[in-house]
């Protein structure tokens, strides 16, 4: 198992090495974050472009260009000056199940945050405790507290955009929101520095669970909480004190190989064929 272990770290650094860059972070929704330089604009750009980060790639960055493009040279002062003239103005946004109503609720959320808070970090640190074993207490706390801001009324499409880990959920966006803000190196912003990266879940898809199958990290049949935090765990002997460091590694073998899980001759010069053909064999 150790030496199992060491193969598997020596292949995931390579991977580390090789994609963890800022110059590929593009086409990935991260991108428009660092289109901003005040903390208060890149922490509310990351939120809006996790929670929309599902569907097809072209299609999330087209959105999101949509959206920042509205909202002018600070996110952060659309958000606290957002009024029913800019609601009126939004209702022709859609991307894919969301509806211009469902943003401009979250939009609304965000303002009475804003507020109360002053930022995100602020109220999420609230949640927040260093004595938890990972980030899903407080993910769930901060959930609660969002509920509560909004009166206690959520509608399903709010209820979609901040998946809450109690009701099962991978909670894959706001995951990606936390690496997004906490991780700290050439891809991730490390703007918030009251929280520990080793408490971080690995954001789960469809193209991360694929992936970790392969490295045998998990064997369940679907993506959920559990899948989620059994994934983690893995990483987590490999790399205690980080184990997120390699999703936007990994991810770049769906965004920039284009892997579909098919064999391909691109496959020949890709760090997990190895795994993949094991697989292969073995299914």
């Amino acid at each position: 198992m150790i030496r199992q272990i060491r193969q598997v770290k020596d292949v995931l650094e390579r991977l580390y090495e090789k994609y963890n860059h800022h110059s590929l972070i593009k086409p990935d929704p991260l991108q428009f974050v660092y289109q901003y330089r005040r903390k208060a604009d890149m922490e509310i750009v990351a939120l809006l472009a996790s929670a929309l980060a599902y569907g097809r790639v072209a299609q999330i960055e087209k959105t999101l260009t949509n959206l920042f493009g509205r909202m002018g040279n600070s996110p952060f002062e659309y958000v606290q000056n957002f009024n029913a003239e800019q609601r009126e103005k939004l209702k022709s946004f859609k991307h894919r199940f969301t509806t211009g109503d469902a943003l401009t609720d979250l939009l609304e959320l965000l303002q009475v945050v804003l507020s109360r808070f002053g930022s995100i970090e602020e109220l999420f640190s609230q949640a927040y405790s260093s004595s938890d074993e990972n980030i899903i207490p407080a993910l769930s706390r901060f959930c609660d507290s969002l509920t509560t801001s909004h009166n206690g009324q959520m509608t399903r499409s709010l209820k979609y955009l901040l998946a809450c880990p109690v009701r099962g959920s991978a909670c894959k966006r706001l995951n990606l929101f936390l690496r997004w803000m906490v991780r700290d190196d050439d891809v991730d912003t490390g703007l918030w520095k009251s929280i520990d990266k080793a408490k971080l879940i690995v954001p789960v898809d469809v193209h991360m669970g694929r992936l970790c199958k392969i490295l045998g990290f998990y064997g369940r049949k679907s993506i959920s909480l559990s899948t989620a935090l059994e994934i983690t765990d893995s990483f987590r002997q490999i790399s205690p004190a980080d184990p997120v460091k390699y999703d936007f590694a990994l991810s770049r073998i769906g965004i920039v190989e284009n892997c579909n899980g098919n064999f391909r001759p691109e496959c020949q010069s890709c760090e997990l064929l190895e795994y993949c053909f094991q697989r292969y064999c073995d299914g």
